[in-house]
């Protein structure tokens, strides 16, 4: 009998695996970018990814009991990192490649190291930084500091590089008595009350300046979707469903120093679909 595999193990699998699947979203996103406003594209993402959360994922995870919580006020702060990374990264997905954008934000895993010894106690070994400092290498590498990469949009993936630090360091603070499809529920909870709330307040095009800018796509006039992208909708939904599942398991099981460095996966996938 083949033995299972161990924890650290499962939380690498789990990191590399939400890795693809968020890679896979964000190919999907940077294609609708230039049709929808930012707000539709995550209500429907969101919408999708809570359908497969409550039909396939939440029945395989023990119920929906899962839904209860007993720290409302801890997701609700996890879900407010969670929509200023993902509106930070997709806003600069409109105006940069996604290469360069991911490449940007790929100084998370420094911070996510940085922060799990401030506010997690965790210690990092000189092996945990050699590899983040690997990762940072090929950042540096791939972005080439003193070209147009670095204009002032690159803010915006180093907004959500930062946001998400914070996010994981809370998926790790809730990980102790939270499962990952609880974390993933509420979410999906946050971006569908955020897309909508902020839908209704721009959705009509009124604040829109025209053209094909960051800002364009944040305040533009919400439209139906065309049938011919309701499949990148649907590769969205379920690279946000899956990929959250996967990347709130492995900050449950492992240190965040650990896992943080595996993300960096998702940068030669980037690469990839930049040139596909």
């Amino acid at each position: 009998m083949r033995a299972a595999p161990s924890v650290p193990t499962l939380g690498a699998l789990c990191a590399v695996g939400g890795s693809l699947c968020f890679s896979l979203g964000d190919m999907a996103i940077k294609f609708l970018s230039g049709a929808y406003p930012l707000h539709e594209i995550i209500l429907i993402r969101s919408m999708i990814g809570m359908a497969i959360l409550l039909a396939v994922i939440m029945p395989l995870a023990g119920g929906y009991a899962r839904i209860r919580t007993r720290q409302p006020g801890k997701h609700l702060l996890r879900g407010a990192f969670v929509v200023v990374a993902n509106m930070a990264f997709f806003l600069a997905l409109s105006a940069m490649p996604l290469a360069n954008a991911t490449a940007i934000f790929y100084v998370s895993p420094l911070m996510i190291a940085l922060f799990s010894v401030l506010f997690l106690g965790e210690r990092v070994g000189p092996r945990r930084w050699a590899a983040i400092g690997a990762g940072l290498l090929g950042v540096v590498i791939m972005v080439r500091p003193g070209s147009d990469t670095f204009s002032a949009i690159a803010l915006l993936p180093l907004l959500a590089a930062a946001s998400y630090a914070g996010l994981q360091i809370m998926t790790r603070k809730l990980g102790l008595g939270e499962s990952a499809a609880t974390m993933a529920f509420y979410i999906q909870v946050t971006f569908i009350s955020f897309s909508v709330v902020f839908g209704l307040a721009v959705g009509n095009g009124r604040f829109d300046p025209g053209g094909d800018g960051t800002l364009s796509f944040l305040l533009r006039e919400w439209v139906w979707p065309a049938p011919a992208d309701l499949p990148f909708f649907a590769l969205a939904g379920l690279g946000t469903s899956v990929g959250g599942l996967l990347i709130s398991q492995a900050y449950r099981l492992c240190e965040a120093a650990l896992v943080a460095p595996l993300e960096y996966v998702a940068m030669p996938m980037a690469i990839f679909w930049g040139l596909t």
